[in-house]
């Protein structure tokens, strides 16, 4: 189903401020006069889902392997395949920005992924001292 425009916009807005903490800022604002701008500690955080020179970097970064693929939801429609993400085509307004949104969430797996288990490994480094 799709959103509206604005829904669509908060929705973007908030996966690049999901990234960028998991990137390490702590203290992302986004400023009522510069609506959709994300900044941390007075620099401009990405705009990962929605500028091409912001998210291309991303692929390559996290090597990410992107595959296109039928719906299994939706026989007539599309969808795109970064391991176990899976976004589809017709929940965006273009393919270029479904696209630039797998690869933002992507990350955001691939990213909570390391940071579990790197939690994970602490634990076990505690339970093996105690």
């Amino acid at each position: 189903m799709r959103m509206s425009d604005e829904e669509y916009f908060r929705s973007c807005v908030s996966k690049e401020r999901h990234l960028a903490q998991l990137m390490g800022c702590h203290n992302v604002e986004e400023f009522y006069e510069n609506a959709g701008s994300l900044w941390n500690n007075g620099r401009q955080i990405p705009k990962w889902t929605r500028d091409w020179q912001a998210c291309g970097p991303l692929i390559a970064t996290y090597e990410l392997a992107i595959t296109y693929q039928q719906s299994p939801s939706d026989p007539h429609g599309k969808a795109i395949h970064i391991g176990n993400t899976v976004v589809h085509i017709s929940d965006h307004p273009s393919k270029d920005q479904a696209l630039m949104f797998a690869i933002v969430k992507a990350t955001i797996a691939h990213l909570e992924h390391l940071k579990h288990c790197k939690h994970q490994q602490e634990l076990q480094t505690q339970l093996s001292k105690a």
